[in-house]
């Protein structure tokens, strides 16, 4: 039976509290959320979205207040960040207390938290009066949903409620960052650049590790598989486009293309005609679904400008184009 999609609130508070799954807004994607103090409700988002044990998830707070709670320590370095780009697409990644199960962290000594920038999601987390603990919401290693509809299209079979809140604003998941002795790492591009973050606390480094999908040691952070985000369809990403792609093949392009280089494709995504990077940003997802929908033998992706948000898109097509 497929859940119902609902713009009440209230009704998805009392679900949480319950124990059940709700799929929700935020400004990121939508989540899959849980109780994050639930260890059977929080096991039931990993059976929904066939994710393994081993790849954390990341908690929701409404307030820094109720966050300090999840962690033992908040160095006072991340306080500037916090008030800059809190409530936002920032996630922080920080030795945890013992308030947050294992089972969220995959058994790490560390959880990932954060506030997140949309109204509708905060106000959920107040009136269910409980953290909560929300990867994706979509089956594991495929594309992220950006509406209500994408959420039913993967998971409506297998999950209680989806509060609709309409598209997601930003559209790619949040930046993850984790702070150690040695300074801030970056653990995953998203939905903050990390210049802006610099531009507050000075270098950071970038982890490049990424776990293969069949590791059974946890990755460091929530988002850090080797092949995640991904298509059914074949990926193949170009920094010049093919005039003549050799199959029945679809493009995605961040900026718009000539009339010549679009004759050689069965369908063209532009994700944006004036190539904006946050408007490319904001469509990324649904775009590469309508793709993967079309019976194509492969998809081509333009790769973005390296820089900004151009970052984090590059990191998902990466990512998506991994065969394993």
């Amino acid at each position: 039976m497929i859940c119902p999609v609902t713009q009440d609130l209230i009704l998805a508070a009392r679900m949480l509290r319950d124990g059940k799954l709700v799929a929700f807004p935020t400004e990121t994607v939508y989540g899959l959320g849980a109780n994050a103090r639930d260890e059977n409700a929080v096991a039931r988002v990993f059976a929904a979205k066939q994710r393994p044990y081993f790849d954390p998830l990341i908690v929701h707070f409404a307030e820094l207040a109720q966050l300090k709670q999840a962690v033992r320590t908040f160095p006072s370095e991340l306080d500037r960040l916090a008030q800059e780009y809190w409530p936002g697409p920032l996630t922080l990644v920080l030795p945890k207390s013992d308030w947050i199960p294992d089972l969220v962290t995959s058994g790490l000594d560390t959880v990932a938290v954060r506030i997140p920038g949309d109204d509708r999601a905060r106000e959920l987390i107040r009136s269910a009066d409980l953290p909560i603990a929300a990867p994706s919401a979509n089956r594991f290693g495929c594309i992220s949903p950006t509406t209500a509809q994408h959420v039913v299209d993967q998971l409506g079979d297998d999950i209680e409620l989806v509060l609709d809140g309409g598209p997601c604003r930003i559209g790619v998941e949040s930046t993850v960052l984790q702070w150690t002795d040695e300074g801030p790492v970056l653990l995953r591009f998203g939905g903050l650049p990390v210049e802006e973050i610099e531009a507050i606390i000075g270098p950071v480094r970038t982890h490049t590790n990424h776990a293969a999908a069949s590791s059974t040691s946890p990755p460091a952070g929530p988002g850090m598989l080797s092949k995640h985000y991904a298509p059914r369809t074949r990926l193949t990403i170009v920094d010049e486009i093919p005039a003549s792609p050799p199959r029945r093949s679809g493009l995605m392009t961040w900026r718009e293309v000539d009339s010549v280089t679009r004759q050689g494709f069965v369908i063209v995504e532009t994700l944006s005609e004036q190539g904006d990077l946050v408007e490319a940003t904001a469509n990324f997802y649904a775009a590469l679904r309508r793709l993967d929908a079309q019976a194509l033998d492969e998809i081509y992706a333009a790769r973005f400008p390296d820089k900004g948000l151009g970052r984090a898109l590059n990191d998902r097509l990466q990512r998506a184009a991994v065969r394993e």
